[in-house]
C-alpha cells in the first residue's frame, strides 16, 4: 500500500496505516524500506487533495470506514469512469447522508488503485482525463504491473527478472553470440532497472499485441511455425523446429528470429536475430489483418567468413544434426541442398500469416493440436490435427516439395473403424491390404451410387429412410453426420482396453521405437504427389490411435509408416476465437501454397 501511495502522490490515510500495524500478518515483508513514506507527509498530501476536491459531508471519505467498500455503487463506478471523462465530475455531488459515498473521489487512494488495476489497460487513458486525482493515481506502478501480467503474461516483477535477452543467458552466450563475454552481456541489454510497467505497457506490449500468437511463414512449400510471445522484458519471435529425424518423441527445438524491447530512448526497438553475429537492426510491418512481415536492415550479419560452404555446413548441423558425409542416400542429399538454397533466399524479409489451434469439442476422439511426424526422406514435419464431426484432418504446417505446407495430408473417416486381427495376422501386409481396401472399395461404391442418383434422388432416399426408421437402404443413403455431432463409432473390443499392435512385414518405418499397443484403428486417406506437387492423389491407409499423445498412419501404396507425437510446448494467444474463424483459417491455408 505504501508503495502505491508514494508513486501516485496521494498517500494513505492514518486509518489504513494503523490497521496494518495492528495486523502484521497482512504486511508485505518484501517491501523495500526506501519506498516507505513518512506518515506526516502522507497526511499533508491527503489534506491538500481533499481541499482541492471541496468540502465533504461528515460521514464521507475514510471516516466512513469499511462501509465504503460494501457499497454496490462503488463496484459499478470504475465501469462508468472508463467510459469517458464526461461521466464523472471532480466536484462531489450533494451529500446523501452518512454511510454512502458520493463519488469515487471519496474512496481512499489505495482502494482506487485496486479498482483501477482491475480495468483493461485500453480504458485507463480515458480514466486519466476525469480529474487530476485520477491522473495521479494512474501513475501507480501497481496498476500497470497488473495489466502487464494479466493481459500479456509478463513476469510479476521486472526488477527481479533474470537478465535474459532471449529466455536464458546461457542460450544467448553459448549459441547466439559466443563471442560475448559475461561482462559485455549485461551492456547489450536494456536498462531494466529504470523501466516502469507503464512504459512497457504503453510503448511495447500494447502497440505490438497484434503479432502475439502462432504464425506460418511464407517460405514456399516448406512453411514453418513461428510463436511470438512475451518473454521477460522482450517480445520474441521463436521459430519452432522439429527434432532431428527420426527422434519424434524429442522436444521441439527453438530458434529466435527477432525480438522487440525497450531501449534507452524509451522507444520499442526491433532487432533481427538471424545469423551468427548477434542481434542487429530490423523492422516489423503490418501488411494487413492477421499478416505481418519482418525485414533485416543489416544482412551482412547473416554471412559467415567461410562463405556459403560454411553457412551450409552450419545450417545442416542445426537442421538435421549431421554432416553431409553422414547422409549416404543421393536423393536425400539433393532434397537437403535444395531446401538450403530455397530457404536462404528468405533471410532478408519474411511474411507471416496467423494460424489458430483447433478448438476442442466434447465428441473429439482425442485432444486436437499440433503433432510432429516422420515423413521418410523429408525428415520430421509438423501437422495440425483437428476434428470435424465424423472426420479427422491432418493439415501440414511444414511441408516439402512433394506435398507443401498448408495441404491436407491426412483425412480420416471416423465412421469407418477397422477391427485388427490377431497379432500373427497383423504381420501380413496382405491382410492389412484386405482390410483397408475393403473399406476403400465400399467408399468408392457409395460415392459412385450417389453420383448416379444425383442430389435430388439422394435427398428423396434419405427422407424415406428417415420416415421408415433404421434398417433398409445402402450405407451411402444415410445423411452425413452433423458438424460436431455424435462420437465416432467404435467396434466391440476397441477403445476400452489397449490391444496388441505390430507393423506388417515389408512396411517401412523411420524408427522401430513405436508403441506395441493401440486403442482404435480407422480407414483414411493420405495425400501423395510428385515433385512440385504434381499429380496429387489421395491413397488409402489406416489411422492408428496409440494413446492421447501419439498416433500413426500406414500408407498402404507406399508401404510406409508415419509416427506422430504431440507437441507439448505452451502456446499462448493461439486459441481460435471461434469455430468459424478456425474453419476459415484452415480453408485459406490450402490456398497459400497451392
Amino acid at each position: 500500500m505504501a508503495v502505491c501511495a508514494r508513486l501516485c502522490g496521494v498517500g494513505q490515510s492514518r486509518r489504513c496505516r494503523r490497521r496494518q500495524r495492528e495486523d502484521p500478518a497482512d504486511q508485505d515483508t518484501d517491501t523495500d524500506p526506501e519506498l516507505e513514506m513518512d506518515e506526516e507527509e502522507e497526511e499533508r498530501i491527503v489534506g491538500k487533495m481533499q481541499a482541492e476536491a471541496g468540502p465533504r459531508c461528515p460521514g464521507d471519505g475514510a471516516a466512513r470506514g469499511p462501509g465504503v467498500t460494501s457499497d454496490p455503487g462503488a463496484a459499478a463506478a470504475p465501469v462508468r469512469a472508463a467510459a469517458g471523462p464526461t461521466r464523472l465530475s471532480c466536484q462531489p455531488p450533494a451529500c446523501k447522508g452518512p454511510g454512502s459515498p458520493n463519488s469515487l473521489l471519496d474512496l481512499p487512494p489505495e482502494l482506487l488503485v485496486e479498482i483501477f488495476a482491475s480495468l483493461p489497460g485500453t480504458t485507463l487513458p480515458n480514466l486519466a482525463l476525469v480529474c487530476k486525482k485520477f491522473r495521479h493515481i494512474l501513475n501507480t506502478e501497481t496498476i500497470w504491473r497488473r495489466r502487464c501480467t494479466e493481459e500479456f503474461g509478463m513476469l510479476e516483477d521486472l526488477r527481479k527478472v533474470e537478465v535474459v535477452g532471449m529466455s536464458s543467458r546461457e542460450l544467448y552466450v553459448k549459441r547466439i553470440n559466443p563471442r560475448v563475454k559475461s561482462g559485455r552481456f549485461m551492456k547489450l541489454l536494456p536498462d531494466y532497472e529504470h523501466m516502469d510497467y507503464r512504459d512497457i505497457y504503453i510503448r511495447l506490449l500494447h502497440p505490438y499485441r497484434h503479432i502475439l500468437g502462432l504464425w506460418q511463414p511464407d517460405i514456399g512449400p516448406y512453411g514453418g511455425l513461428l510463436n511470438v510471445v512475451v518473454d521477460g522484458l522482450f517480445i520474441i519471435g521463436w521459430m519452432y523446429l522439429p527434432p532431428h529425424d527420426p527422434r519424434v518423441d524429442d522436444p521441439m527445438r527453438r530458434r529466435p528470429l527477432f525480438r522487440i524491447h525497450m531501449w534507452e530512448n524509451n522507444k520499442a526497438t526491433v532487432e533481427c536475430m538471424y545469423g551468427h553475429k548477434g542481434p542487429h537492426k530490423g523492422d516489423i510491418q503490418t501488411v494487413k489483418k492477421d499478416e505481418f512481415s519482418t525485414k533485416c536492415n543489416q544482412t551482412d550479419h547473416h554471412r559467415m567468413s567461410g562463405g556459403r560452404q560454411e553457412e551450409f555446413r552450419t545450417w545442416l548441423e542445426e537442421e538435421w544434426g549431421r554432416t553431409l558425409e553422414d547422409i549416404f542416400h543421393e536423393h536425400m542429399q539433393e532434397l537437403i541442398l535444395m531446401k538450403f538454397i530455397y530457404t536462404s533466399q528468405y533471410d532478408n524479409c519474411l511474411t507471416y500469416r496467423r494460424i489458430y489451434l483447433p478448438p476442442p469439442q466434447p465428441s473429439d476422439l482425442l485432444r486436437p493440436g499440433l503433432f510432429k511426424g516422420t515423413y521418410g526422406s523429408h525428415g520430421l514435419e509438423i501437422v495440425m490435427l483437428s476434428f470435424h464431426g465424423n472426420s479427422a484432418k491432418g493439415t501440414k504446417l511444414t511441408g516439402d516439395p512433394n506435398v507443401p505446407a498448408g495441404q491436407l495430408t491426412l483425412d480420416i473417416d471416423l465412421s469407418r473403424p477397422i477391427q485388427l486381427p490377431d497379432l500373427e495376422k497383423q504381420r501380413s501386409v496382405e491382410e492389412l491390404s484386405r482390410l483397408v481396401m475393403g473399406e476403400h472399395e465400399q467408399v468408392q461404391r457409395e460415392r459412385a451410387q450417389g453420383e448416379e442418383r444425383g442430389p435430388q434422388a439422394g435427398r428423396g432416399r434419405r427422407e424415406q429412410g428417415a420416415e421408415g426408421g433404421a434398417g433398409g437402404g445402402d450405407p451411402g443413403d444415410e445423411p452425413p453426420p452433423a458438424e460436431g455431432g455424435a462420437a465416432p463409432q467404435v467396434p466391440s473390443g476397441q477403445g476400452s482396453e489397449p490391444q496388441p499392435f505390430v507393423l506388417p512385414l515389408g512396411v517401412m518405418a523411420r524408427t522401430e521405437v513405436y508403441p506395441r499397443t493401440c486403442r482404435m484403428c480407422f480407414y483414411g486417406t493420405g495425400l501423395i504427389a510428385g515433385h512440385g506437387f504434381t499429380s496429387p492423389e489421395r491413397t488409402p491407409g489406416m489411422f492408428v490411435l496409440f494413446d492421447d499423445d501419439r498416433f500413426g498412419f500406414i500408407w498402404l501404396e507406399l508401404k510406409s509408416f508415419s509416427l506422430y507425437s504431440r507437441i507439448t510446448d505452451r502456446l499462448p494467444y493461439a486459441q481460435a476465437p471461434s469455430l468459424k474463424a478456425f474453419e476459415e483459417m484452415l480453408k485459406n491455408m490450402q490456398s497459400w501454397t497451392s
